[in-house]
């Protein structure tokens, strides 16, 4: 019941508060343009991800006892850092290093401080045990590229948020059945919150995130995936829901974002350019070429990330060495097959429409044009 009211709360607050973001933000000209990479109409508001963030926090501070704060006290510094790193980028534009900076530090303190993350690779490849320092480096490195990864799917109306939904529902139902009640309170409270702005950003969007959003979803995935990851591969199966794979099933949560920069980082490198490079070549600007509205390209990302979801449930006894390339490949060819298919819708759309710019040969006319005589007789003549 607490978690329930935790989830309602922050829902509520996050439904109240977004409206009076929009009307707010559209009156201080805080708005997103179209144009360029942006493939929306007409100006709309960003910073959305103002309003779900403070209703989860107010719903934290609001139902957690004092010793799931305590528990959480270095993830929720760091959670309250990157929202502030996203806010401070969404007013006034931060370079790339800035925010990488602000990214490793807040990486830094969950995971020296908090003291998540990898600490073995659970027999995959033949190795145990991670060296600390290698464990620290590893674990830091793949929140921040993940944080970032998640960060380049918030491309598109509803995207980002449906993604989230599910793998922090999914998060939420597995950290409860571990007995990690707070985590799975906060999985769920972020459900709640995010649900209240999918509200306002579902096709057509009447707000956007914004990095302040982005960034903090994507952070606070990344962690909860690595500690799932984690902690699942060092339990015993009477302490939970126990995934074998456990490096495969943290890959099947987050395969939309980790496929999307693995597809984009290639394809600018093999055309010369850097993969830092912005550009209209991620995943959901593709399926948006077939002619898809963006709600139809949500849905079936969302659709895709359950398929691969549903593997890790059905192989929940095989282990890494056969789901991590089983996934992988399976990945691979997925999208292989949707370049094809949105290459050949394209070139279809392509030859139905008409060009643009059309000249047509007009003919002279032969017929002088006739003068009413009646007005030619009011017409006074000169020699001017």
């Amino acid at each position: 019941m607490v978690t329930f009211l935790a989830l309602s709360t922050a829902f509520i607050i996050g439904f109240l508060l977004t409206p009076i973001l929009i009307l707010v933000f559209k009156k201080l000209k805080m708005i997103d343009a179209p144009g360029g990479r942006k493939i929306h109409n007409g100006f709309i508001p960003s910073m959305g991800g103002v309003g779900f963030v403070i209703g989860i926090f107010i719903s934290v501070i609001t139902w957690f006892s004092l010793n799931q704060m305590v528990e959480l006290r270095f993830f929720l510094t760091s959670f309250g850092l990157i929202f502030l790193l996203g806010l401070r980028d969404d007013l006034v534009d931060l370079t790339a290093w800035q925010k990488l900076l602000g990214q490793i530090v807040a990486a830094y303190i969950v995971v020296i401080f908090g003291d998540i993350r990898f600490t073995s690779l659970y027999g995959f490849l033949g190795i145990y045990e991670i060296p600390e320092l290698v464990s620290y480096v590893i674990t830091i490195f793949t929140i921040v590229g993940l944080t970032n990864s998640f960060n380049l799917i918030d491309g598109l109306d509803g995207l980002a948020g449906s993604i989230s939904v599910v793998a922090f529902t999914f998060l939420g139902w597995w950290f409860w059945e571990a007995d990690m009640i707070a985590y799975s309170m906060f999985s769920l409270i972020t459900v709640g919150g995010v649900l209240s702005f999918l509200i306002f950003n579902w096709h057509p969007a009447k707000i956007f995130m914004g990095d302040t959003g982005s960034l903090s979803l994507g952070f606070a995935l990344s962690v909860m995936a690595i500690l799932f990851v984690n902690t699942n591969g060092n339990m015993l199966a009477s302490e939970g829901w126990k995934f074998n794979a456990p490096i495969a099933s943290g890959l099947a949560l987050l395969i939309v974002p980790i496929y999307d920069t693995c597809r984009i980082f290639t394809k600018r490198i093999r055309r010369g350019k850097s993969p830092f490079s912005a550009d209209k070549s991620h995943i959901h600007h593709f399926m948006m070429r077939m002619g898809l509205r963006h709600d139809q390209v949500a849905l079936a990302m969302v659709g895709i990330m359950l398929f691969f979801v549903g593997i890790i449930f059905i192989g929940a006894q095989l282990n890494d060495h056969i789901l991590v390339p089983a996934i992988t490949i399976l990945a691979a060819i997925l999208g292989i097959r949707l370049d094809v298919i949105t290459l050949r819708r394209v070139k279809v759309i392509t030859s139905q429409t008409p060009p643009i710019l059309s000249v047509r040969k007009k003919k002279k006319s032969t017929v002088k044009p006739e003068v009413n005589q009646r007005i030619l007789k009011k017409v006074k003549l000169t020699e001017n």
